[in-house]
């Protein structure tokens, strides 16, 4: 869930977003104006030959929970339909390097873990944790993926990863019928949204859920903002670390945040509130409570799906959705992603990167909803409602034009730690946005040990 993309061929087809009419969202998380075409076995040709396991024990370790862990065990299920392999799911930790590190310490691993961090995957193969792709896998990738996508999965010129998942994380959801009350309309620019927001509030409806007791989802309104406003070259340099935090465009960026997270009364439950708040209570809390929910607006990113399906609120009436307001000239496009890596050798763990690699596994989740996929081969018609596949398309589309979160591609014990880091100082901001200076100052000091420069 935590990765950044930017698609600049793509940003039209995404501001129209909006302006679609959403589908009703089932309990998987994705609405169906078609019929579920369930796990696809015996029911089409397959795509891809996997070797017989009959008997073989394998482990699959992953941070997904609920329908998303769901939905992925309906893949593993077909993968042992088609094989003969036994796979079980294990429920895994952020930051999972820690816990790969415990599971390999224990003489334990799984034998493939979804990686959410390139950072992560970076580290798996220093730690000679992560095994080769193979070139049955490869092929598939080869087949399936721009280039941009495997070479995202591969270390030193090794591939490790294979990239399964991805997701538009430039989303502005909002509660219809508190839109509707204030006499609010969707906003386009940075300057508009913060309009909306005081529109909102004046109508006695707190405007914006944050979930800040998950740093991760602060990160992600940082670099949308940075995206936007400082643009892909300087984005490419901060992501790196060629550039100091402590760099005027961070400034302008935190300073941008700060005109939101620096009025409480906009912020549900204000700052204290919002850092108690986990994720999934700050969609649910966009989506409950009639006319007069805690906020009427939530960010982040197509798997909020998920979440407003565990209540009463129906997408495309109820939950709408528009872009990531624009700070600069374009609306920035964000994506995270999850990539399959082996954790040990044999035949088994192959055969399943060889699966995830695969247009079938892909279609097979993608029928779920809440899901999307870099997989160029798989037809959009896969996907259960219109917004999927305007967003799946528009991925695919970008072809190579794709950058990759900072939080993502940094050291874990910077971008992809609890309480640590860019989360940690995050949320320390989000109670102090005043502090700018201060904020940079100890980005720059984590970043700078994390990156050993």
């Amino acid at each position: 869930m935590r990765t950044t993309l930017r698609i600049s061929r793509a940003a039209a087809v995404f501001t129209a977003v909006g302006a679609l009419a959403l589908t009703g969202c089932s309990d998987d998380g994705g609405g169906k104006d078609k019929p579920d075409k369930g796990s696809g076995s015996g029911k089409q040709s397959s795509s891809v030959a996997l070797p017989k396991l009959d008997g073989e024990k394998l482990s699959v370790a992953a941070v997904w929970t609920g329908a998303e862990q769901a939905n992925f065990v309906k893949v593993l299920k077909e993968f042992e339909n088609r094989t003969g392999a036994k796979v079980t799911f294990v429920p895994a930790q952020d930051p999972i390097v820690n816990f790969l590190g415990t599971k390999i310490a224990g003489g334990q691993p799984p034998d493939v873990a979804m990686i959410p961090q390139v950072g992560a995957i970076q580290q798996a193969a220093q730690k000679k944790w992560a095994k080769p792709v193979g070139p049955e896998a490869k092929a598939q990738l080869a087949k399936n993926y721009s280039k941009v996508w495997q070479d995202l999965g591969a270390v030193d010129g090794t591939q490790y990863g294979v990239y399964f998942k991805a997701a538009n994380k430039s989303l502005i959801w909002y509660n219809a019928k508190a839109f509707e009350n204030a006499g609010a309309a969707e906003p386009k620019t940075w300057k508009d949204f913060l309009k909306t927001a005081e529109t909102v509030s004046a109508s006695g409806v707190t405007p914006v859920s944050v979930g800040g007791a998950d740093g991760w989802t602060l990160t992600d309104w940082f670099e949308n903002i940075y995206l936007s406003q400082a643009g892909p070259e300087k984005y490419d340099q901060l992501a790196q670390h060629k550039i100091k935090w402590t760099d005027p465009s961070v400034k302008a960026a935190l300073s941008t945040l700060a005109e939101l997270f620096g009025k409480p009364s906009l912020i549900a439950g204000g700052a204290d509130g919002a850092l108690q708040t986990e994720f999934p209570a700050s969609v649910t809390q966009t989506f409950t409570g009639g006319d007069q929910p805690k906020a009427a607006m939530v960010f982040e990113g197509d798997f909020v799906g998920v979440n407003i399906a565990q209540t009463k609120a129906k997408i495309g009436t109820d939950a709408k959705v528009f872009p990531f307001p624009a700070v600069g000239a374009e609306s920035p496009v964000v994506t995270g992603g999850d990539a399959a890596v082996a954790l040990k050798d044999g035949k088994g763990a192959q055969a399943l990167l060889t699966w995830l690699a695969s247009t079938d596994a892909a279609q097979i989740m993608a029928e779920q909803g809440g899901f999307i996929s870099p997989n160029k081969g798989l037809d959009a018609t896969a996907y259960p409602n219109e917004v999927q596949r305007t967003m799946a398309k528009a991925l695919v589309a970008a072809g190579d034009s794709v950058r990759f979160d900072m939080s993502d591609q940094a050291p874990q014990s910077f971008g992809g730690t609890p309480g640590k880091g860019e989360w940690k100082t995050l949320q320390d901001f989000l109670k102090n946005p005043k502090d700018i200076a201060g904020t940079q100052a100890k980005l720059e000091s984590d970043a700078a040990k994390a990156y050993k420069s």
